[in-house]
């Protein structure tokens, strides 16, 4: 039983540590307000945060590590969008993490 809430407070861990970034939670906000259909390549998000397209793109690739975003290939870019399951997910590993402390 420690070992599973230790593994699930380090996986809490990492993903506080990846919404620890004002530029990842910038592109999620973003991205959420999207739907699938409608998803933005690396470019069109660069250009709506005012960051380079590498920037983008490293923050993307530590977002999808965690799930939180899906790129779909069209044509020759790659467009993005929010996996809400994972997104949903999240929310609720952020209210169990506040809970620790209760009760």
């Amino acid at each position: 039983m420690k070992e599973k809430k230790k593994a699930d407070i380090e996986e809490q861990a990492a993903l506080f540590s990846i919404l620890a970034d004002p530029t990842r939670l910038k592109l999620l906000r973003l991205l959420s307000q999207q739907r699938e259909p409608n998803a933005l390549c690396v470019n069109a998000l660069a250009h709506r945060l005012g960051v380079t397209q590498p920037a983008v793109s490293q923050h993307l690739k530590l977002l999808k590590k965690v799930g939180l975003v899906r790129g779909k290939k069209r044509g020759y870019r790659v467009h993005y969008f929010v996996e809400r399951e994972a997104l949903d997910t999240a929310q609720e590993v952020i209210s169990a993490a506040l809970r620790l402390g209760e009760g």
